[in-house]
């Protein structure tokens, strides 16, 4: 009897961590089903007045936008991977890892730093103005600066790492012996790229190509900037300028029909795309020394890219807060790194941990619960963060609403709005958002343990949980703390979310620099902006260090 109970106990608990994975699950899926539900269902319906008047011009300048940046950061990420990868020039093996810096520049202090260096008042002209003698704007002709072009400028050279990153795996995992045999039959530089690297490369080209155009379309910041206007600054002025709720919700209900067609394609694309390596024993390609002009023009080639996505905006926000040492004391600052510490460190180690309980659930299970909930939570990291933020202010204030006057009936007491009130629904914001970087972490960190140790542990009578605490956590430790550090940087990093969810006079380093760099504050802006840089920096560097081969 008592060993018939013990073995009623053993099956019970891992349907307890499969309802608490489900549940994980259904919180991370919710705020796009409220998305959609909203959209289908607005109290007041101006969808004919949008497809009448703005969507059109939304919808063309987002997919404008996005080819843009999508053939730039191609061109600019696969094209330095194939150099790195193939090619020894001067500063080469600096550059290999230095390509991936502009992850740590958010775009919109990229465009802040580009408008500051391009603008009538900037260097660039002042310098022109100078050197010429010109005195006035009437004398010279120069680009504007706010526009659609330079809005893809500035977003290519913040995105193009995805590709990059991706590119440069694939070009390196693929046999020496393949361009030994190319080159013998004839094939020259170009013919090696076109016809051996890139087709073998484009499944990886692909998928970060489908990153490039996540983020493009998910943009704010930059594009507010540009004084370009698409669905995501479409949904903000719908939203706070309109007041229209159910609007907002229509527009970033589009945004996620784009989203989803991205994914869709992208994963259509790959589906009859298989390469395999001929053999275990597969020679490394074996890079090339080029010397003269050919050098010094691949050098050249990899830091065109740098500097626009990395030197120039660190230049231009260190020379702003040189300028004015004292802006580092300003008032609010000191608050602001507070805020964005707890915010972000609360929201990495709620999401983390929900990831690690959700696959430890999923791997008890054995019912093909993963097969439907894992694409499911990855689909809040493909949702951008005004999507989010619709998804969960609306629903969230609703509940606040009630939550406070069945607490005012029962005691007398009104506690006011405890979620909306509070950082509590920017924090759901980010773990919804980010949480398929910490599902993905890790599943990778599970898989890498080897499944006689838990089994082991379980004969000897330990129950789920102290498998997961004795054996997979030491044993994860590592990549359960890389994972941390990443979703903490993407919540510094984050913008529209934070806009849109953070509390009245609650601000973080990421929306002081916007606030300060909206009001031309550039100056003032400097600090939190590099702040941002830096905290950014030290994930870059994990990813650079541990994707090095």
């Amino acid at each position: 009897m008592t060993q018939q109970k013990s073995q009623q106990n053993s099956t019970l608990r891992p349907d307890l961590w499969s309802v608490g994975a489900c549940l994980i699950a259904l919180v991370v899926v919710a705020p796009v089903l409220a998305v959609i539900w909203l959209a289908f269902h607005p109290t007041e319906n101006i969808w004919p007045h949008l497809m009448a008047t703005v969507l059109p011009r939304y919808v063309a300048n987002t997919l404008i936008l996005a080819a843009g940046v999508g053939a730039l950061s191609v061109a600019m990420g696969t094209g330095a991977a194939w150099l790195v990868v193939m090619y020894r020039f001067p500063l080469s093996r600096l550059l290999d890892q230095a390509l991936l810096f502009p992850l740590a520049i958010p775009a919109y202090i990229g465009a802040y730093a580009l408008v500051d260096f391009l603008d009538y008042s900037g260097p660039l002209q002042g310098a022109l103005r100078l050197a010429m003698g010109w005195t006035s704007a009437k004398d010279y002709a120069f680009p504007e600066v706010h526009s659609l072009s330079f809005a893809t400028l500035v977003l290519s050279a913040a995105f193009y790492p995805y590709v990059y990153l991706l590119a440069r795996a694939a070009f390196r995992e693929q046999s020496g012996g393949t361009y030994e045999v190319a080159r013998a039959l004839g094939a020259g530089p170009w013919g090696l790229f076109w016809r051996v690297g890139l087709p073998l490369a484009r499944p990886a080209i692909a998928a970060g190509l489908a990153l490039v155009l996540m983020e493009t379309v998910a943009d704010f910041g930059t594009v507010q900037h540009f004084a370009v206007q698409t669905l995501t600054t479409g949904v903000f002025s719908t939203w706070l300028n309109g007041d229209n709720a159910g609007g907002a919700a229509q527009l970033a209900g589009v945004i996620l029909v784009l989203i989803l067609g991205l994914i869709f394609v992208e994963r259509a694309s790959r589906r009859n795309a298989r390469f395999h390596k001929p053999s275990r024993a597969v020679r490394p390609v074996v890079p090339l020394r080029l010397a003269g002009v050919g050098a010094w023009g691949a050098m050249v080639a990899c830091l065109v890219p740098l500097t626009m996505g990395f030197v120039l905006p660190v230049a231009v926000m260190l020379a702003h807060a040189l300028q004015k040492p004292k802006a580092w004391l300003a008032p609010g600052l000191g608050q602001a790194v507070v805020n964005t510490l707890v915010v972000g460190a609360v929201a990495a180690v709620l999401t983390v941990g929900a990831a690690t309980f959700l696959i430890h659930g999923l791997r008890l299970s054995r019912r093909g619960l993963a097969r439907v909930i894992l694409p499911l939570t990855s689909l809040g990291y493909a949702a951008p963060g005004a999507v989010l933020a619709v998804g969960i202010l609306i629903p969230l204030a609703a509940l606040d609403h009630k939550l406070a006057d069945a607490v005012l009936a029962l005691t007398g007491y009104d506690p006011g709005l405890l979620l909306t009130g509070t950082a509590a629904a920017l924090v759901l914001a980010y773990a919804v958002r980010f949480f398929g970087i910490a599902q993905g972490a890790v599943e990778a960190a599970f898989g890498r343990v080897a499944p006689t140790l838990p089994m082991a542990a379980r004969s000897l009578g330990q129950t789920a949980g102290g498998v997961l605490r004795r054996i997979y956590l030491p044993m994860m430790r590592g990549s359960v703390s890389t994972a941390l550090l990443m979703v903490f940087v993407d919540c510094v990093k984050e913008l529209p979310a934070t806009l849109m969810l953070r509390p009245f006079n609650f601000n973080t380093l990421s929306t002081r620099a916007y606030d300060l760099a909206s009001l031309e504050k550039i100056t003032e802006a400097a600090p939190a902006a590099l702040l941002v840089i830096a905290f950014s920096l030290t994930a870059v560097a994990i990813m650079a260090r541990s994707s090095h081969a």
